[in-house]
């Protein structure tokens, strides 16, 4: 019998971020096939990302600017794909001490900002079943 303890969670998926070796490319599924309108294109860690609202979550479409930056090392050995997820926390600092506590790896020890100026952390995929982790407010 599950025997722990579950509260409700405020915790929520605030987005998927897809590597692709070419935005313009990967786009006309987006917009043409599921009708999604692409915002503007923004810049960080090396990459250029262009954001789909999906209902409350977007996919991220992530295309390498730089040839050593995070997301053209992960199209050069993992190819096209899902390159993170991203979750929503109400408090990143508290959620970085848990993480911390219990022994996760993080890429990010503080936050930064991200995309759209937001405050990030990431969590390393070795700490969480092989799955590169993004934290946000």
């Amino acid at each position: 019998m599950f025997t722990v303890d579950m509260t409700v969670s405020t915790a929520r998926v605030a987005h998927i971020g897809i590597a692709v070796p070419s935005i313009d490319a990967a786009l006309p599924f987006y917009r043409d096939v599921l009708g999604l309108e692409p915002g503007r294109p923004e810049t960080a860690d090396g990459a250029t990302i262009v954001s789909l609202a999906l209902g409350d979550v977007h996919v991220e479409l992530l295309e390498p600017r730089e040839p050593i930056g995070p997301v053209a090392k992960f199209l050069a050995t993992r190819g096209p794909g899902i390159h993170h997820v991203c979750y929503r926390v109400p408090d990143l600092d508290r959620a970085l001490e848990r993480c911390r506590a219990h022994g996760y790896r993080l890429v990010d020890e503080v936050p930064r900002r991200g995309a759209g100026g937001r405050r990030i952390a990431f969590v390393h995929p070795k700490a969480t079943a092989g799955i590169l982790l993004e934290l946000t407010e």
